[in-house]
């Protein structure tokens, strides 16, 4: 589909963000990325789903070149649809990350989509939970390290 991310580990070749955190997850369990407990793991796995096949899949750029001069509009009103529903959510299961006090896979997911609705110009001050939640993830070094504003193919108008 000529879509990032793909990455090639231990002789396979993985794309999509979920099935590449599970096969980590499941080879290099450590850290964890879903938590122990059954319900806390289900509710990382729905907001991971929610943000990766909820909000994110409507922004692909071959999606958004379809939309020509609405490409903005179209970007910024699925992504507020989408944080309207995920800021509910947030404030039932977030601590200091999505789910408590522990870095998840919901985490992962989160970050580049907060990048992406600053990308589009949506304005965050409705939805306070995913700006603490992101601005407490990016203080960490992995997150730091790994923002897509950092990363070696990212447009240098967006670089960090």
């Amino acid at each position: 589909m000529k879509q990032v991310p793909a990455l090639k580990i231990d002789g396979i070749i993985l794309s999509q963000s979920l099935a590449i955190i599970h096969y980590l997850e499941e080879t290099r369990p450590n850290p964890r990325l879903l938590p122990q407990d059954p319900k806390k793991r289900a509710q990382v796995r729905m907001i991971s789903d929610h943000i990766v096949s909820g909000i994110q899949p409507l922004q692909n750029l071959s999606i958004l070149e379809q939309m020509g001069e609405k490409k903005m509009e179209w970007a910024q009103h699925y992504i507020t649809s989408g944080f309207q529903a995920l800021e509910q959510i947030l404030q039932h299961t977030a601590g200091r990350y999505c789910v408590g006090d522990e870095v998840s896979m919901a985490d992962l997911c989160l970050v580049p989509q907060v990048f992406n609705a600053e990308r589009y110009k949506v304005d965050l001050a409705p939805y306070p939970t995913i700006t603490k939640i992101n601005k407490a993830l990016l203080e960490l070094e992995a997150f730091k390290v790994s923002h897509p504003s950092r990363q070696p193919d990212t447009p240098t108008e967006m670089r960090a």
